[in-house]
């Protein structure tokens, strides 16, 4: 395997994720990408340009190129409104392609289904194997919306179904995902590899609680609950503020502790009420607790974990769940709905708390059982560590790069049959 080609038409490797269209997805494609670059491959990343100052290619590490494609306005437009652009997109992945001899890429590894249409055709021009993960399906989420959630769309229920018909091979983060796949979309068991995703152990490791909370202006006697993630109805950060009021109302005693950091920025269908999780707060009498703070990067997003007792990942719906992941390997335990790939990044009462459903009674149940209790946080804490380092981005590219050489090699009898 010499060069790869990945496809992410609607959110750029070098976006910080946690705010707009920036997520797990983003962080999957960079580790997988350096990982790949690190063991020899060569990795061309294709997105969509946002912005007229950016350079046509941009090196993201040695062996990473990222190339901006113009399609359709730099701003202003929403990510429903891509599939309009997809001709415009695809065109520029094709002429960069044609700049080189033929055979220049040996597989396509499209995320997202956007990107799964572009891979689509870019396998039948070049003769290459199309490898595609889709990191959320619309069905899925469908079946999982919250009460101020829109249901995905019919177009992109049918773009999905024809990426899981055409593609090579089909990543999955979980078995849960797997069945998805087979069950909701008819995909060939054969087809469908689960390959989960990872952590990086250098960046997220344990460390002095203290020192991360004095770095946020944090009490060091503080009860601290974070989420971090997007700010939009599937992540549900909402239920934390309700549990959180919840809490104060059995217990106004803990008002002079308990911090609630909200981490990240408004996404998806919150982007029409970017407010709105600030005036929840507000209406439920617990502003004076829940501090709202910008998306985190790099070794200030450890600090965040590290600081907190409990991270919650309350999403209705999840893949997988790196936050969950991430909070872990920093020594942080989990409170996280039974959701998706979340009980596989979460060990029930081992590294932290799954709760079925979103209803605050429950939640608050759950938060105020790890965080009131500081031996069994301790405990779980330990745990956590140990269970994220089974996860790491270089078993993840491992399994991705022999997915791609099994994906050539029937792709290629396909051919020459």
């Amino acid at each position: 395997m010499k060069r790869v080609a990945v496809l992410s038409v609607h959110t750029s490797p070098l976006e910080q994720p946690g705010t707009g269209d920036a997520g797990g997805m983003n962080v999957y494609v960079v580790q997988t990408a350096t990982a790949m670059a690190r063991r020899g491959v060569e990795v061309e990343i294709f997105t969509r340009a946002t912005s007229s100052e950016l350079p046509p290619v941009a090196e993201l590490a040695p062996g990473v190129k990222v190339r901006h494609v113009v399609a359709g306005p730099f701003s202003g437009l929403e990510k429903e409104e891509l599939p309009g652009q997809l001709c415009a997109f695809t065109a520029g992945v094709l002429r960069a392609e044609a700049r080189h001899e033929p055979g220049h890429y040996d597989v396509v590894h499209s995320h997202y289904w956007l990107s799964g249409q572009v891979g689509w055709l870019a396998r039948e021009r070049w003769g290459v194997p199309l490898v595609h993960t889709a990191h959320t399906l619309a069905k899925v989420k469908n079946l999982a919306l919250a009460e101020s959630d829109a249901p995905e769309p019919r177009m992109r229920v049918i773009g999905e179904e024809q990426v899981v018909a055409e593609a090579d091979r089909l990543i999955a983060n979980t078995d849960v995902e797997a069945d998805q796949l087979t069950g909701l979309y008819a995909a060939d068991p054969a087809k469908v590899l689960v390959v989960p995703p990872g952590v990086d152990l250098d960046r997220f490791t344990p460390g002095d609680r203290g020192e991360a909370r004095r770095s946020l202006g944090l009490p060091p006697d503080a009860l601290v609950l974070a989420f971090v993630g997007r700010i939009q109805p599937l992540k549900a950060p909402d239920v934390l503020v309700r549990a959180t009021a919840a809490l104060l109302e059995r217990d106004p005693g803990l008002r002079s502790r308990l911090v609630v950091l909200v981490v990240g920025g408004p996404s998806g269908s919150g982007m029409r009420t970017p407010d709105e999780l600030v005036g929840l707060a507000r209406a439920l009498g617990v502003a004076d607790v829940v501090r709202f703070l910008p998306p985190q990067g790099g070794g200030s997003l450890a600090q965040v974990y590290r600081a907190a007792d409990a991270v919650a990942v309350p999403s209705h719906n999840e893949s997988f769940g790196l936050v969950a992941l991430e909070a872990q390997a920093c020594g942080t335990p989990v409170v996280a709905a039974a959701v998706g790939g979340l009980p596989v990044a979460v060990r029930d009462g081992v590294t932290g708390l799954l709760v079925a459903g979103h209803r605050t009674p429950d939640w608050a149940d759950a938060l105020s059982r790890l965080v009131l209790a500081p031996g069994l946080r301790a405990e779980l804490a330990g745990n956590a560590v140990g269970h994220a380092r089974g996860f790491s981005w270089d078993r993840t590219t491992e399994s991705l790069l022999a997915a791609y050489e099994q994906a050539r090699d029937v792709f290629r009898e396909e051919v020459y049959a």
